[in-house]
């Protein structure tokens, strides 16, 4: 009897090791880890995200492989994080709208970001540029300001999807700028970026980190960006606050995460490799030639943060009148 009881915890432990997703793996990461990100290739996320991936393969010794997952506003990629296995080997990287915007925006998700994904680490803070295509007939703040107020309705600005930055500095312009401008969302801002040098849409918040080279090879025209001070790679572009919109400030944030339930040992390691790879001097100067700033964080403080961020532009969303179905 006692040795028929002991082949059944035998076998019950085993069977345990085998179907607990959540335990312990010492030689974590023993092959590569999907990194899934929610917007088309060629956006703002998907290109700082090839960057970290690279940062990161570096320190975990594995590969952090790409795997581009758009649509409804980021949504969708999140979901799939959201509904992954918690054993490291599939995370997360993406920004405001589907972690923290969203959750407004839409009228219901699939996922809570505050209870539904693990936070690992922020990764920065990205301002917009608002360019313009040429044939808009504009080179400066003022005067496009004037050409919009003289046709109300008449243009149209493009976004990388419902939810980004990009859309809602449209909504903040709309409100703060008393304007009215029509708002195309894409399925990422590579093809948003694609249909404004092609004059199909004459304007466009974009990220720095995507418009910098068209706005240096002259193809598009930089209006204003978004952030509160004036950013190092277009020193002579001001700001939208300083152009008598004062208190206008919209900046992308981006980070890592993983499923629900991810091991504490797990976590403890992406997070310090995250805030390595962040930290290391090639990516940190990269992030700064692109606008950006680099900004790593506990896994706590990354959680504390979507939280205040959701808080935060739930008003301004609302007031904007946006709503996605």
């Amino acid at each position: 009897m006692k040795a028929h009881l002991a082949v059944a915890v035998a076998t019950l432990g085993l069977m345990s090791t085998a179907y607990s997703p959540a335990r312990a793996q010492p030689d974590y990461p023993s092959r590569p880890i999907r990194m899934i990100v929610p917007f088309a290739a060629g956006g703002p996320t998907d290109v700082l995200s090839r960057q970290f991936a690279k940062a990161l393969t570096d320190e975990l010794k594995q590969n952090v492989i790409i795997d581009n997952k758009p649509g409804a506003g980021g949504n969708i990629g999140v979901d799939i994080v959201a509904k992954a296995p918690a054993d490291g080997y599939t995370i997360g990287f993406a920004t405001n709208g589907p972690l923290a915007v969203n959750v407004t925006l839409f009228g219901k998700l699939p996922y809570d970001p505050t209870k539904d994904l693990t936070p690992i680490s922020r990764f920065a803070l990205v301002p917009n540029v608002l360019v313009v295509h040429p044939s808009m007939g504009v080179k400066d703040f003022d005067s496009m300001m004037k050409l919009l107020r003289a046709n109300p309705g008449k243009y149209i600005f493009a976004s990388g999807g419902n939810g980004t930055t990009q859309h809602l500095s449209v909504e903040m312009l709309k409100v703060m700028g008393k304007v009215e401008i029509g708002h195309v969302p894409y399925k990422g801002e590579g093809p948003a970026i694609t249909d404004v040098l092609g004059g199909q849409v004459p304007a466009l918040f974009s990220s720095v980190a995507v418009g910098l080279p068209y706005v240096k090879s002259g193809k598009l025209i930089p209006i204003a960006v978004t952030s509160r001070e004036r950013v190092r790679s277009l020193p002579s572009v001001p700001t939208i606050a300083e152009k008598g919109i004062p208190g206008f400030d919209v900046s992308a944030w981006y980070g890592v995460f993983a499923p629900p339930g991810l091991p504490a040992d797990i976590l403890k390691k992406l997070n310090a490799a995250s805030r390595r790879a962040i930290q290391s001097p090639a990516l940190q100067e990269w992030l700064v030639s692109m606008g950006g700033t680099p900004s790593p964080s506990t896994p706590e403080e990354f959680g504390a943060f979507i939280k205040s961020e959701i808080l935060r532009w739930k008003p301004i969303i609302e007031a904007s009148g946006a709503k996605v179905d």
